[in-house]
């Protein structure tokens, strides 16, 4: 084996529409203590829980859908994914004064390394990468 095999583990839940963001928080919360994340690299937890908050949220209030929870550690980048049944691509809007809300793919763009949003069938899925402290320096 030449090592440029790429080798990832990955989590996958479906969070239908009566289930709560807590929920999603505490499955993420469980497979990130599997990494060693919640005690080596609890601030970027911190970012990780919100971001899936965030994103739990937009498919369930926004989409009117479930959502596909997909969380993959590659050992670079631990990736979280949210799919649901909207065709419509999120774009971060600045925080305003006059309305209640619109702020989650701001705070997202502000939390994670990176973030994309791509079509696909039957949806979208809203993909945000976050690299622990020690590999984002």
């Amino acid at each position: 084996m030449d090592g440029s095999a790429l080798r990832a583990v990955g989590w996958a839940r479906t969070l239908p529409m009566d289930s709560t963001v807590k929920e999603a928080r505490d499955w993420a919360r469980r497979h990130l203590d599997t990494l060693g994340w919640t005690s080596d690299q609890p601030d970027t937890v911190d970012s990780i829980l919100l971001a899936v908050s965030e994103l739990v949220t937009n498919a369930h209030r926004h989409a009117h859908s479930s959502a596909q929870l997909v969380m993959t550690w590659d050992s670079r980048c631990l990736h979280i994914s949210v799919h649901d049944f909207s065709a419509d691509l999120p774009t971060p809007r600045e925080p305003s004064t006059e309305r209640v809300g619109g702020r989650g793919m701001f705070l997202v763009d502000a939390l994670a390394d990176s973030w994309e949003a791509r079509p696909c069938p039957h949806g979208k899925s809203v993909t945000a990468c976050f690299r622990p402290m020690s590999a984002a320096s």
